[in-house]
């Protein structure tokens, strides 16, 4: 496993992934920056620098979480989630089948270990407000903004 440490518009992501794929892509509010990107890394690194600068609204590196074999069903239904939209958290699990597994599809969200990539920042409750992000709301407010910006309305 290799892992590589770089800047974004909204901390340190750390990216780990091999040959099979990316399986980890985390944020925080500190760390350093790595001066040389293995080889396994480059591909999700400028996939996304480009999602920040708003160059790409779609990944296609390879990914290979670590999870149950229910929250691999609930990140990959996380990938069906298009860019700029969003969904309720009702949505979701009414998609998944089971709207009785609130609990238990809210936890898997809450476990994505594919920060952006899997975007359940595109989730948000049945009210319309931003609710349950790991990487705190604030994260997740910039992303939706930063996804779907308001369109400026010209005063003349």
């Amino acid at each position: 496993m290799e892992t590589v440490y770089i800047n974004t518009p909204l901390g340190i992501a750390a990216i780990t992934g091999d040959v099979n794929g990316i399986s980890q892509i985390a944020v925080s509010d500190e760390g350093a920056v790595t001066a040389q990107i293995p080889i396994v890394l480059q591909e999700a690194v400028q996939q996304l620098q480009d999602y920040f600068d708003s160059k790409r609204t779609d990944f296609t590196f390879k990914l290979n979480p670590k999870g149950t074999d229910f929250q691999q069903k609930v990140w990959k239904a996380l990938l069906d989630i298009p860019f700029g939209k969003t969904r309720t958290y009702l949505e979701q699990f009414k998609f998944l089948g089971d709207p009785k597994a609130i609990r238990a599809v809210a936890s898997a969200n809450g476990k994505n270990p594919l920060w952006i990539v899997v975007p359940c920042h595109r989730v948000i409750g049945t009210d319309g407000s931003l609710t349950g992000y790991a990487g705190g709301l604030w994260r997740k407010k910039w992303l939706l903004e930063h996804e779907n910006p308001s369109p400026q309305h010209s005063l003349f």
